[in-house]
């Protein structure tokens, strides 16, 4: 999908490396081919547990492929932080949007739904349907 619009997807954790492990993990069950961008943006700029308004809007600048970004985050903090970075403007790419969706499973579930040539409401519908899935 080179030269094409895409939908880019962030990943904002508490956690750097557990954003990095989730981004690998979607992209690894997401293979089969050329996977939409992906990147995490977890822990401070020191390394610490927290979040970054820095390494947030530098992994959405990174992934802004001019279709949207889906940003999915971890726990409350860092949906208040990227909500405040909506609303603030500036930060943030043009299209980008705070996604309502369990963490692992609907990063697998936008992952996939973008590399498939999804639009942002696509792939924010993918991430958020994965409330659904049931383990039992």
């Amino acid at each position: 999908m080179s030269g094409e619009a895409q939908v880019g997807i962030v990943l904002v954790s508490h956690s750097g490396p557990v954003a990095g492990a989730v981004a690998d993990l979607a992209r690894g069950l997401a293979a089969g081919g050329a996977t939409a961008p992906v990147a995490a943006a977890g822990g401070t700029s020191a390394g610490g547990l927290g979040t970054s308004t820095d390494l947030i809007s530098a992994a959405a600048a990174e992934v802004d492929r001019g279709a949207g970004v889906a940003l999915l985050a971890d726990l409350g903090s860092a949906v208040l932080t990227v909500k405040a970075m909506l609303a603030e403007g500036g930060e943030l790419p043009e299209g980008a949007r705070l996604v309502d969706a369990p963490f692992v499973e609907g990063a697998v579930a936008a992952l996939v739904s973008a590399s498939a040539g999804g639009d942002l409401d696509t792939v924010a519908a993918a991430a958020t349907d994965a409330y659904g899935y049931h383990k039992m």
